[in-house]
């Protein structure tokens, strides 16, 4: 794991394969508990390609000087994050 919040990553390789890219991320609190937003795509076996993008939220607890993962929230598809988007931006609007 990670002792700076800046080097947090859903990079993930199997047998020489980047199965899941990290295309970009957004802090959005710092500390001892952090909370990220990434943008990642899968690879697809079947079409040797990535699929669409897709994006989590992933909550870190730092403990004896390494960030923990311990919770996530996948967002499956840009409707889903549409609708997210549009649900937050009601209520802040209020």
């Amino acid at each position: 794991m990670a002792s700076d919040v800046n080097e947090l990553s859903v990079n993930y390789e199997e047998e020489g394969i980047l199965v899941v890219k990290e295309l970009d991320k957004k802090i959005l609190s710092k500390g001892a508990w952090s909370t990220v937003i990434f943008r990642y795509q899968d690879w697809d076996k079947k079409k040797e390609d990535y699929g669409p993008d897709r994006f989590t939220i992933r909550r870190y607890q730092k403990r004896n000087g390494e960030y923990m993962q311990k919770s996530k929230f996948n967002i499956s598809s840009k409707d889903q994050a549409q609708s997210i988007i549009e649900a937050l931006q009601g209520w802040i609007a209020d």
